[in-house]
């Protein structure tokens, strides 16, 4: 399952367990820490000291109580100093042994807040990405809900170099006009217009570098077989990558941040419609050049356009070879866009 950014307060997250950045010893402290305590009632304090300490980078699991979670998740996450004591690697034990807690109690969804990005000290731009690195890695091997709560936007920051860089692409590229045709007509008549999807492209490797059993056998088959191809659908075209690329599906949709109940969906159904953002996650998981996105997401019904600031961030990575769709993310989040996947 994915990862989803979210601005809430954590203690209104409708899922099985959230995660408390707690004081190490059995009291309340400030923050998070105290607003979980306040909404969940007196109940969560007593059960939380017959715990005891709990050692930085360490997790324990409590009730909820009044809070709309079945569980509260315990975390200690490490006080910043310098950075060269340890503070990364602890900050990510919290979210891995938070996640394997969860796990283990077989909840489906769990809400994190950034830990350690408050009073503790860590920069902003630390915290989100030790967080990141680490629900991702997670996820690899799980099938699991994770939100990532944000209640202020200041206290969630991306790299300031990498900020700076997609705010000049964005000045460079985004057009304040909008387009007055819907994406739909535009991409279908466009998609029609395309050379052969991906075949003719599958053997140049200066745009891609599918594998060369794919390159023999784009070349090797009939032009009726290419022809038929023109209009897979979204689904058909997808199902048809997957195999290409020689991925498994698993790997896929967990590369596009896809629950894996609207993958079978989407496999079930070749007139399955997907949503913009869903296509483009696609897209960044089977590593799609530009030209190759377009021709994909044009089987959908859609364009990737300059009047777009969340088509034109997209454009930014894939131009860049960068397909890490948590990063992608993160990057739209902070430009107040639709994430993808999700």
């Amino acid at each position: 399952m994915p990862l989803e950014i979210v601005r809430n307060d954590i203690t209104k997250m409708q899922v099985d367990a959230i995660v408390n950045t707690a004081n190490p010893r059995p009291i309340v402290g400030g923050g998070v820490d105290r607003a979980i305590y306040q909404a969940a009632g007196a109940e969560l304090l007593a059960v939380r000291k017959k715990i005891g300490d709990i050692a930085t980078g360490e997790a324990a699991i409590t009730p909820a109580f009044n809070l709309s979670a079945a569980y509260v998740i315990h975390t200690v996450g490490p006080v910043w100093h310098n950075g060269e004591h340890g503070e990364r690697e602890l900050l990510a034990s919290c979210y891995t042994n938070s996640l394997q807690i969860a796990a283990t109690n077989k909840c489906q969804s769990i809400a994190f807040p950034l830990i350690s990005a408050g009073v503790f000290g860590c920069p902003a731009e630390i915290a989100l990405a030790t967080a990141t690195q680490a629900i991702k890695d997670f996820l690899r091997e799980h099938d699991l809900m994770v939100y990532l709560v944000v209640f202020d936007r200041k206290s969630f920051k991306i790299s300031s170099s990498l900020f700076e860089d997609v705010q000049s692409y964005l000045d460079e590229t985004y057009v304040d006009e909008q387009l007055t045709e819907e994406y739909r007509g535009d991409s279908r008549h466009r998609a029609r217009e395309a050379r052969i999807f991906f075949d003719a492209k599958a053997c140049m490797p200066e745009e891609t570098a599918a594998p060369l059993e794919y390159c023999d056998r784009a070349t090797s088959r009939s032009l009726s077989d290419l022809l038929d191809e023109i209009d897979d659908t979204f689904s058909e075209a997808l199902l048809r990558l997957i195999d290409a690329k020689g991925k498994t599906d698993p790997e896929v949709y967990k590369k596009a941040n896809i629950d894996r109940k609207l993958f079978s969906k989407i496999r079930n159904n070749p007139q399955y419609q997907p949503s913009k953002t869903t296509a483009l996650a696609f897209a960044i998981a089977l590593e799609l050049n530009l030209d190759e996105t377009r021709d994909f997401i044009g089987r959908a019904g859609f364009a990737i356009s300059h009047s777009n600031k969340l088509d034109i961030i997209v454009e930014y990575f894939i131009k860049r070879g960068e397909y890490d769709i948590f990063l992608i993310n993160d990057t739209l989040f902070s430009f107040q866009q639709p994430l993808l996947g999700c």
